[in-house]
């Protein structure tokens, strides 16, 4: 213990410590100045306004601002952007990023997605509307026939083809329902024969 006590207070260990202390601030300042030139410490590239961008210019303004991009899948269709622009994006225009910092893009898909026709045969007028708006579809117009259900939906066009449940149509998309008008078919036939 008295030769390890000794060895601290010698000029050698004292030599040995200043000599480490001094070699460890040196590495410390080596490190801080590597560390401020690659991570480019203070220079910021601002993020462009890139909505409504295609994705063909999207790229290369990406590519111009210095910085690289990642494209989200997108299910939403929104009218108001052209089809496959640049919906949304993250950090958000006007943030202050550093270059090669990586920007998520939300893209417009080319028309919105298809829905399932809902089953609204021999289901009332009234309810088979709200199963359809329930599913993203609207009622452009109702049709009558002669049939003994009043407001009774007998069947479903689609820009004047027939539709039946189970069938896919885009969001959005105006149905034409043909439903009863309470007279039994063919009856003003029958009174037209007796007479």
């Amino acid at each position: 213990m008295k030769h390890f006590l000794s060895f601290l207070k010698s000029r050698t260990f004292l030599i040995q410590l200043g000599l480490a202390v001094v070699a460890v601030v040196l590495l410390c300042i080596l490190a801080l100045r590597w560390l401020k030139n690659t991570t480019n410490h203070g220079e910021f590239v601002e993020v462009p306004d890139f909505s409504k961008m295609s994705v063909m210019e999207m790229r290369k303004a990406v590519e111009d601002a210095g910085l690289r991009y990642q494209v989200l899948d997108s299910s939403n269709y929104n009218p108001d952007y052209p089809r496959f622009s640049i919906l949304e994006q993250d950090p958000v225009a006007g943030n202050k990023v550093k270059a090669n910092r990586k920007i998520y893009f939300t893209v417009n898909p080319s028309g919105y997605k298809k829905v399932t026709v809902p089953d609204i045969i021999q289901v009332t007028q009234r309810n088979a509307r709200t199963m359809l708006q329930a599913v993203g579809l609207d009622v452009q117009r109702v049709t009558y026939i002669d049939e003994l259900g009043r407001d009774m939906v007998y069947r479903m066009k689609h820009k004047g083809k027939y539709v039946k449940p189970g069938d896919k149509l885009p969001k959005t998309s105006k149905v034409e329902l043909i439903c009863g008008n309470g007279k039994i078919p063919g009856s003003a036939r029958v009174q037209a024969d007796s007479q």
